[in-house]
């Protein structure tokens, strides 16, 4: 027989579940408290970034309804420039990075401690945008995207085409009505050669 001594021991009171899940959700709070502080120390900087940045935009056109301009909410605020390119905050919450997605991936197009360095390159880029859309708008000749005047000079060749069908058409008609004129002089010729010949055998009778 086991003797007393043997006896398992009651749990103590740190030791409870209840105590141990109460713990998991302090940490778990304090760390959503750092990625709170965080997220607000992000987007206080991009604030401040497009406050730096408000002129540049209230001088874009009116009718260029392609940038966004707004500081998005989020596990990782960005500002929005346009659809392919934001400004967001690196690791160390200093570092402004200026990025643009392309069809082979994202690229830095500025990355700095220095917010007045970003804020030039977001400012050379949308003035760069603005320029593109207005050689657009002024004229297809000189247009911008490879390709483009060769295929509105394509788009202007079916008429001289279909000219040239026009003429194949009257060609052939014209050499049917020949084929047609002679088939009728044969037929004459050949009518009047019979007829002497039934004057020929009637005069013989």
């Amino acid at each position: 027989m086991k003797d007393a001594g043997d006896k398992l021991s009651p749990i103590e009171p740190s030791r409870k579940l209840s105590d141990a899940i109460r713990d998991v959700k302090n940490a778990f709070a304090d760390r959503d408290d750092v990625v709170v502080d965080m997220r607000e120390a992000h987007r206080m900087r991009l604030e401040l970034l497009a406050t730096e940045l408000a002129p540049v935009f209230a001088d874009v056109p009116t009718d260029m309804d392609s940038f966004d301009f707004a500081v998005s909410s989020g596990l990782q605020p960005r500002l929005w420039i346009d659809a392919v390119s934001h400004v967001a905050m690196g690791r160390d919450r200093r570092t402004y990075r200026f990025l643009k997605d392309t069809r082979v991936g994202r690229v830095v197009l500025a990355e700095s401690t220095e917010m007045k360095a970003v804020a030039d390159a977001v400012t050379r880029y949308v003035a760069e945008r603005v320029v593109e859309r207005q050689r657009m708008m002024e004229g297809g000749v000189e247009s911008p995207v490879p390709g483009l005047h060769r295929l509105v000079v394509q788009e202007a060749e079916p008429p001289i085409q279909s000219e040239t069908r026009r003429n194949g058409w009257t060609t052939f008609f014209a050499g049917l009505g020949l084929i047609a004129a002679g088939a009728l002089v044969g037929l004459a010729v050949s009518l009047a050669l019979f007829w002497d010949r039934l004057m020929q055998m009637k005069i013989s009778f």
